[in-house]
């Protein structure tokens, strides 16, 4: 009998609404999955514990008797009803404002007790992309096992970082192997979810794990979400001669190595700190 590979046992997969999340790219793939499998929540964090609500404000809302409801920002796992057809755990939440260090040992918490064997992160960058072309997708990671055999490319980043790396460290930690997958979102188009983004990240969790979901809308989001960006830079001469610029230079580093991708990543995390 052949040796399990990484990431053929139970995968969580996990993104956060925030810092890490250009174009609502990862949330939204973590949205999509959650949908295609099933999934249910089964547990969440404690709001008042690790969210300041100035700055994760909850939202009001109707429910279906009419009546007005809070909804608390809070970060939940999900799991499909029927787990015998998806081996699949969702962590989705909004970064939390403080205590990181509690909230990353109650997260692990719930890992251990559902048995995770790897996990995944979701991510977004702002990027200097033309709009035109495939959405990049770097793997990056801190496990020399996962960077051998993935591959992907072993992050030797020191600077500001997000939750995920948090979780990333106590996940380690426990001997659980993670995986970081960060989509390049053009900056100039990062307003409002970015479709392209989110179903290149879906791609690439196909890719690695070796399934395949039913895209339903989201090729057609995709298709209406690039027309309109065209027509943005029809429309705006110096918008497409940028727009024209960056499809050179991506054309000219269409072999960029993962490296050079990572560095991206890197220095997108520095900047998105010095903007606060």
């Amino acid at each position: 009998m052949s040796e399990p590979t990484l990431f053929s046992g139970r995968t969580l997969i996990v993104a956060f609404e925030g810092w890490n999340d250009a174009g609502e790219s990862a949330s939204s793939a973590a949205k999509f999955l959650i949908e295609a499998i099933g999934a249910k929540e089964i547990s969440s964090v404690d709001s008042q514990t690790y969210y300041d609500f100035q700055f994760a404000r909850p939202q009001v809302f109707l429910n279906d008797k009419g009546k007005r409801e809070f909804r608390w920002p809070t970060t939940a796992c999900y799991r499909p009803e029927l787990s015998d057809l998806f081996d699949l755990r969702i962590l989705l939440g909004v970064e939390p404002s403080k205590n990181w260090l509690d909230f990353a040992k109650e997260i692990a918490v719930i890992v251990d007790s559902e048995e995770i064997d790897s996990v995944i992160f979701l991510g977004a960058m702002l990027s200097d992309a033309p709009h035109t072309r495939p959405i990049t997708i770097s793997n990056t990671t801190t496990n020399e096992l996962v960077a051998a055999q993935v591959p992907a490319e072993m992050s030797l980043y020191e600077g500001p970082v997000g939750i995920l790396s948090i979780l990333a460290a106590e996940f380690e930690a426990m001997g659980i192997p993670t995986m970081s997958l960060w989509a390049a979102v053009p900056h100039y188009v990062h307003n409002g979810q970015v479709p392209k983004a989110t179903l290149a990240l879906i791609n690439a969790i196909e890719g690695h794990l070796g399934l395949q979901f039913e895209h339903g809308e989201l090729p057609n989001e995709v298709f209406t979400w690039e027309r309109a960006v065209d027509e943005l830079a029809e429309g705006d001469e110096d918008l497409a001669e940028y727009v024209a610029s960056l499809e050179k230079s991506r054309d000219e580093i269409d072999g960029a190595t993962g490296e050079t991708i990572a560095r991206e990543v890197e220095q997108f995390l520095r900047e998105a700190d010095e903007e606060r």
